[in-house]
């Protein structure tokens, strides 16, 4: 249900970024508003990024095979983090060049009518593909705050596009009243000037989504909750003594690898750990469909100093 609200939300994006990145750009092309240039040059980099962002929840979903065993999960997050890439170099990078130069060599709106009724049409479309993905958020948000919401989370296009949309928003904000100061005060050099601050905003969104799928890419934890279900299913199993330890690793958003290492009783033969461990292994399954893969290893002091690693995952 999670995967299904954000992939909406990405569709819903993307297809309010093409038809506002077409309207800025005619506008940027006859008003000759640096501002209203990066935000063309931002909707566009943002419509790239909704393609790429659908393009790993695509190849996320493909089953494991031979080359990938463990399947396919983490290209989501390689290419949440390739699109904070270029939000930073494309959108903020763009954004304060155009800034700059305009500043430098400062140009006259020929008519700066189309730009503000650029901004209101935009403002609506971007607040529609807002409202798609604050909703997909909230589905996953619970009742955490809305930071620790975002670090907590585990599917990056559930709030990647919330923060574009936000970011896009501010900067429709920003480059309005760069525009209206710019024509208010006769000072060209202010349209630049918000075209510098957008890409700052930017570049700020992307520093802050590059954080959070860099970790998710080199492998986070699964969320502290399901380690605590895992320890409270497996000392309720008899024939088990004691958790020695549970380390999770999260694969995708839907995808969690579990290792749990548990103490069995002395007296307990090889087909009794097995039962055990199956038994295990489909209740954890049935009440967490996200453990894709499940590995028990009996503690050596407690198995006559001897290791073994069953994976009752699936085929």
């Amino acid at each position: 249900m999670a995967e299904h609200s954000s992939r909406t939300a990405v569709v819903a994006a993307l297809v309010g970024n093409l038809l506002i990145a077409l309207t800025k750009a005619i506008a940027a092309a006859i008003s000759g508003s640096s501002a209203m240039l990066s935000e063309a040059v931002h909707s566009v980099v943002d419509s790239g990024n909704e393609i790429l962002l659908l393009y790993g929840q695509h190849r996320a979903a493909k089953p494991p095979d031979r080359l990938h065993p463990l399947g396919y999960g983490r290209e989501i997050y390689f290419w949440s983090f390739v699109v904070a890439l270029l939000i930073f170099a494309f959108g903020a990078g763009v954004s304060i060049y155009e800034g700059v130069k305009h500043i430098q060599q400062p140009a006259e709106m020929s008519d700066p009518a189309v730009n503000f009724a650029v901004y209101a049409i935009s403002a609506v479309f971007e607040g529609i593909s807002w409202w798609f993905g604050w909703s997909a958020f909230q589905r996953v948000r619970g009742d955490k705050a809305l930071f620790a919401a975002v670090h907590a989370s585990k599917d990056p296009p559930s709030f990647m596009v919330l923060f574009e949309d936000s970011a896009a928003l501010v900067g429709l904000a920003i480059a309005g009243t760069a525009t209206g100061l710019s024509l208010h005060f006769g000072a060209p050099w202010i349209d630049g000037a918000g075209s510098i601050l957008i890409g700052i905003v930017l570049g700020t969104v992307a520093v802050l989504l590059a954080r959070e799928s860099k970790d998710l890419l080199i492998g986070e934890r699964a969320r502290p909750e399901l380690s605590e279900a895992i320890r409270d299913a497996a000392e309720r199993e008899p024939g088990v003594i004691g958790v020695e330890g549970i380390l999770t690793s999260q694969l995708g958003p839907d995808q969690v690898i579990a290792n749990v290492g548990l103490e069995f009783a002395d007296d307990l033969r090889t087909s009794d750990i097995e039962r055990v461990i199956g038994h295990l292994e489909t209740e954890l399954r049935k009440k967490h469909p996200d453990l894709f893969r499940v590995f028990v290893r009996p503690h050596p002091d407690r198995y006559q100093g001897e290791v073994r690693l069953l994976d009752v995952g699936p085929d």
